[in-house]
């Protein structure tokens, strides 16, 4: 069957964004296809170039100079060693912007005004450009002018207060996500902005400016949590595994390690119940319903965690599956890329590499019937295309570029 070319052919994405957020935003818009320029400082590049180790290892098993963070985000992109901060250097990016369609940038605010890079002046010249700033705080507020960080937005945003053990239990604290989350959601929020601002561009033929900050989107993530507490003025607490308007959705311990039990209605409790051997727990008062499962956490709870230690695991998994009661194991990395579904879902891919042989890439989630995300290259070395894409985009002639070498 034949294919349709990604979503994205044909559009130009100009990349001055590092770490996280940014690059993870412009990395899937080069997976749907655009194409993407990264411009990065020459030298040191993208700061996470150094977030190591781990880094990607070559065929001896040796160390290369590239960081698997690094890696983690930028495939599919173009990587253009230039200077800003030098005139020459400052408009060849301008150029750039001229004949692109969005541009991404995640400099301090007002930072890019010095270089002639900022939206109003690139507006003048490409008034079709989608221009997205991400920063910490957003483009206006008391907080605009300060650095933000995704840890202190965890903190700052809520996600810390609601996140990791109860207080009054062992471990209890404040506790961040594994994973960068305010920056992961701030590029994908991001990318939902950019995607909506081509479309309306092809109605008005006109770009505007995007103002995306971390915390705003920490606080919006913040989804149901959000409205527990404006529709009962009490703020949530952490609730460790617990869910705070769920019960039972938790881990419980079995005989032989963890499982999750997500029960999300009475129909799945009162199955639930009958898999453990207890179903007068079904038609206790007490426990009948959700809104009372929740009022009485406290008496439940101990008695189901009794009942699961006495089974295995895997048993428990099996029994609970059958019953059409959703319940799951708890997964190291390495677990999660042994597992069959995983497997089929071909989550784990692998792209030819210029000083590695192969880089691993984890695929996108994104699955397209006859437009699919496209794994082109892996995440560039520093400066790899600059010659490339001065003298194809900008049609610099071979003494200009080595010029700009000296």
């Amino acid at each position: 069957m034949s294919q349709r070319p990604a979503p994205l052919t044909g559009i130009r994405v100009l990349d001055l964004t590092r770490v996280l957020a940014g690059p993870w935003c412009t990395q899937n818009l080069a997976d749907l296809g655009a194409e993407v320029i990264k411009i990065e400082r020459p030298g040191s590049g993208d700061d996470t170039r150094a977030w190591g180790p781990p880094y990607l290892k070559d065929a001896d098993g040796a160390d290369t100079t590239e960081a698997a963070y690094y890696l983690s985000a930028n495939r599919n992109k173009y990587s253009v060693a230039l200077d800003i901060a030098s005139p020459r250097g400052a408009e060849l990016v301008r150029q750039l912007a001229r004949q692109s369609d969005i541009l991404v940038e995640n400099f301090k605010v007002g930072g890019l005004r010095k270089y002639g890079l900022d939206y109003e002046t690139l507006k003048a010249e490409n008034p079709a450009l989608i221009y997205c700033s991400i920063t910490g705080f957003g483009q206006t507020g008391p907080y605009a002018s300060r650095p933000g960080y995704d840890f202190m937005i965890q903190g700052m945003g809520g996600l810390m207060s609601i996140t990791g053990e109860r207080d009054d239990l062992p471990g209890g604290g404040p506790q961040k996500a594994g994973v960068a989350v305010a920056d992961l959601m701030t590029g994908m929020y991001s990318t939902v902005g950019i995607l909506a601002a081509l479309h309306e561009r092809s109605r008005s033929g006109l770009g505007q400016h995007i103002d995306m900050a971390l915390l705003d989107c920490q606080v919006a993530m913040m989804a149901n949590q959000n409205l527990n507490f404006m529709t009962s003025g009490k703020a949530p607490q952490r609730a460790g595994n617990a869910h705070q308007n769920l019960v039972p959705y938790q881990v419980f311990a079995a005989a032989d390690g963890h499982l999750i039990v997500a029960v999300g209605n009475d129909s799945q409790f009162r199955n639930y119940c009958r898999v453990i051997g207890t179903p007068e727990l079904a038609e206790d008062p007490r426990f009948a319903t959700n809104p009372q499962r929740v009022k009485n956490r406290e008496a439940l709870v101990p008695l189901l965690s009794e009942r699961m230690a006495t089974g295995k695991r895997d048993h428990w998994l099996a029994e609970l599956e059958s019953a059409g009661v959703p319940a799951g194991p708890i997964n190291t990395l390495d677990q999660v890329y042994e597992d069959p579904h995983v497997q089929a879902r071909q989550m784990r891919r692998e792209l030819p590499h210029p000083t590695a042989g192969v880089a691993p890439i984890a695929a996108s989630p994104l699955k397209f019937s006859d437009s699919p995300v496209q794994y082109r290259r892996p995440a560039p070395l520093l400066g790899e295309h600059t010659e490339q894409v001065l003298s194809e985009r900008l049609g610099l002639s071979e003494a200009e570029i080595q010029a700009l070498k000296t």
